[in-house]
C-alpha cells in the first residue's frame, strides 16, 4: 500500500504538535497466500481496507518521532495479523519544518518475524 496520506500532529515543535502536518505511509507485507490464490477468497487473506483502518488508528495518536509512528504502526499490524511474516513500513512527514525547502523527510523500518 503506497502513499496513504493523513494529517496528523506528530513532532517535537510545539507548532508541530498543535497545528499538525501531512504525513505518507508505504506499507510492504509477506504472508501467506497460497488458500487465497486458489479460493479467490477476501476471508483467505489480510483484506487492505483493514491494514487502512490500523494505519490510520495509530497515525491519529500523536508522537514525537517518525521511529516511534512506524514501530508502533509494526506491532499494531503485527498483532492484528499474525499471518505477517515480513514487514516494511516507511512514514514520511511531508514538508518539513527545517527552515528551508525540503519536500519530506522519511524513517524506513523492516521487521521478519
Amino acid at each position: 500500500m503506497n502513499a496513504m496520506k493523513f494529517y496528523a500532529c506528530h513532532g517535537i515543535s510545539t507548532q508541530e504538535t498543535k497545528v499538525g502536518n501531512y504525513f505518507t505511509v508505504n506499507i510492504s507485507y509477506v504472508c501467506p497466500s497460497e488458500k487465497s490464490c486458489v479460493s479467490d477468497e477476501l476471508s483467505d487473506t489480510i483484506s487492505y481496507t483493514a491494514i487502512y483502518d490500523v494505519v490510520k488508528s495509530e497515525m491519529g495518536r500523536p508522537s514525537r518521532l517518525l521511529e516511534h509512528i512506524a514501530k508502533r504502526i509494526s506491532t499494531a499490524l503485527k498483532t492484528a495479523f499474525p499471518q505477517i511474516t515480513y514487514l516494511k513500513i516507511s512514514v514520511s512527514k511531508i514538508n518539513p519544518p527545517l527552515g528551508g525547502e525540503v519536500q519530506s523527510v522519511s524513517v524506513t523500518i523492516e521487521e521478519t518475524w
